[in-house]
């Protein structure tokens, strides 16, 4: 069975592996994310050593998707320094010589819950991060979803709750999701970072209503046959509950879907111990 290497490019760390189609990961390593020019020479080495026969990449975006694109496979346009415009794909594969693999790092995870774990057997999922970014992963038709760009789930625009002053603390839009609800926004209004406030209320509802609000709206604009969420915020286990009764009552009925009936089992935690980026990258070869 061929040794598929697998990329989880990350803004905080990188995370490598080596992995079987059946899903045995036979080797992993992580490596803080620095420059390039620091970065990806050690991920080459990597691939190297573990004999790689194919490497597939889930990374942090924006990316470029398009096939057809001078720029596919590059980095776009993220404040992370030195990777803006950088051609991520070309530059491993040029220097392993062996097939190579692109996808968002959401579409990644999203890919490993549906081949090998809580979406195996549907047709399609949802799966959304919330921790230092918020991004979304989306399986339609058993293929990740793309477009002009890839899902930007973490910048839809949100409406403030009553009384809210908090703008956000995205650069690009007041209000946004990422901006008002990863792992920075919270420490931004509350002082402290997510894991120091497990025990504020107050924290967990606003918290909680504006993840329900955003997978309200992408329930009813994608109909996802299953929601999975991940992140370091989602480690928060008192969110799911909230979430769940909030997503009902801000669809108000409107949709006669059946697994809306169920909600525990329609909006779960990632199933995976935190592998799903890696087993995507990995399922990315598995046609």
């Amino acid at each position: 069975m061929k040794k598929i290497g697998a990329l989880e490019a990350g803004g905080t760390k990188m995370v490598m592996a080596v992995g079987l189609q059946d899903g045995t990961i036979l080797s992993r390593e992580s490596i803080p994310t620095l420059r390039p020019e620091e970065t990806v020479p050690a991920i080459i080495r990597y691939f190297r050593e573990q004999e790689a026969e194919a490497v597939g990449i889930g990374s942090f975006g924006p990316i470029d998707l398009r096939k057809k694109s001078l720029t596919y496979g590059y980095i776009k346009n993220t404040p992370k320094p030195g990777w803006k415009d950088y051609d991520l794909l070309g530059t491993i594969g040029n220097a392993l010589g062996v097939p190579m693999a692109f996808e968002t790092d959401v579409n990644a995870a999203a890919l490993g819950e549906y081949v090998y774990g809580a979406a195996k057997g549907l047709d399609s999922c949802l799966y959304m991060t919330v921790g230092t970014g918020i991004g979304i992963g989306v399986i339609l038709d058993g293929k990740p979803l793309h477009g002009a760009l890839h899902p930007e789930g973490g910048h839809i625009l949100l409406k403030p709750r009553a009384g809210e002053s908090f703008k956000g603390n995205c650069p690009y839009h007041e209000y946004c999701f990422e901006g008002m609800a990863s792992g920075p926004a919270i420490q931004a209004k509350w002082g402290r970072p997510a894991r120091e406030l497990a025990g504020k209320e107050e924290v967990w509802e606003a918290e909680s209503d504006y993840i329900a609000q955003a997978l309200a709206d992408f329930i009813l604009t994608l109909s996802p046959e299953k929601v999975i969420l991940g992140g370091g915020v989602m480690k928060q286990e008192q969110l799911f509950p909230a979430i769940r009764r909030k997503v009902s009552r801000f669809l108000n009925g409107y949709l006669s879907i059946p697994a809306l009936d169920d909600m525990d089992s329609y909006i779960i935690p990632a199933s995976l111990n935190d592998n799903q980026g890696i087993l995507g990258c990995i399922a990315l070869f598995r046609e």
